[in-house]
């Protein structure tokens, strides 16, 4: 499955990719980034998709500009609007597409391994994950490995702690393969409720005062209260106190870390607001990064078919 999936260029997860693709992928987005000259002669006149089942606003953007960027044409898909609500199968929708000339789709939805299943069909169309659910998120660790590449010079020996909501994190998990693949050490940190048994199989646990201690990064996330079906905390002040990133826990991180957050950012509930401007803070950089994974996502895309 994996080898088909590659070999027509679809992105379902990190854990379909080799650390050389993901080398290939930091190679391109770099070269995009220092090459403007070459945007608009890339894709001219080719059609992508973007089918988005759940709100999006900085991934959605994200793929539309580095779509404008390459001169693709781009069509904005509100997936609630779409032909799936009278009945039409996910596959039929994506044959549709192919059918009057769309040749990348870009999907966010919230189930779980949809997208790798839908790839072993011939639809005609090659797939970009751009959020499953609590699955993965690939694009987004895709673009934090290249915003610590580019800051540090390397992956292999950093510690990176993933902080916060795991149990409902799609970013953890893309975040966790696509690190161990480049031989950094991941800590996964938060409140008991959070946690999830399966990361920490491969990934370390601490309590959150001790692992930031040894975080060159720290990926704060979003505390996902749309996932939660039960009450995880009494307010934002209890859990800011508990687990968020103040000024006194930045003080405890070695003086060389840096802090990564995937966004939106519950400003004083995961970090506090004065830090997310701070001058450690890569989050507005990871941002301005993710246009470049994504439109060497988007080459790899319309190259890998056939």
């Amino acid at each position: 499955m994996i080898s088909m999936i590659a070999d027509r260029g679809h992105l379902i997860d990190t854990d379909h990719l080799s650390r050389e693709e993901m080398e290939e992928l930091f190679i391109r987005a770099e070269y995009w980034r220092t090459h403007p000259e070459a945007w608009q002669h890339a894709f001219p006149g080719r059609f992508a998709a973007n089918l988005f089942f759940e709100p999006s606003t900085r991934t959605r953007i994200s793929f539309e500009v580095a779509e404008k960027k390459l001169g693709m044409e781009t069509l904005h898909l509100d997936g609630e609007r779409s032909s799936t609500v009278k009945g039409e199968t996910m596959e039929d929708t994506l044959k549709t597409l192919a059918a009057i000339g769309v040749e990348v789709v870009v999907v966010r939805h919230q189930g779980v391994g949809r997208l790798a299943t839908m790839a072993e069909v011939d639809t005609g169309v090659t797939l970009i994950n751009a959020g499953e659910g609590n699955g993965g998120h690939p694009t987004q660790a895709l673009l934090d490995l290249f915003t610590l590449q580019r800051h540090f010079g390397h992956l292999a020996g950093l510690t990176v702690v993933i902080a916060g909501d795991i149990r409902h994190s799609r970013v953890a998990r893309s975040n966790l393969w696509a690190l161990r693949s480049f031989g950094a050490r991941v800590i996964v940190t938060g409140p008991e409720s959070m946690r999830d048994p399966s990361m920490e199989e491969v990934a370390s646990y601490l309590p959150f005062d001790e692992a930031i201690e040894q975080a060159d990064a720290l990926m704060m996330l979003r505390v996902q209260l749309e996932r939660h079906e039960e009450s995880l905390f009494t307010s934002a002040d209890a859990y800011r106190l508990a687990y968020g990133l103040t000024r006194e826990r930045l003080e405890r991180m070695p003086a060389h870390g840096i802090i990564l957050h995937p966004a939106p950012v519950n400003r004083d509930v995961e970090i506090e607001s004065e830090l997310v401007e701070h001058p450690r803070s890569k989050i507005f950089t990871q941002m301005e990064n993710g246009v470049w994974i994504r439109m060497a996502v988007l080459e790899r895309a319309l190259l890998g078919r056939g």
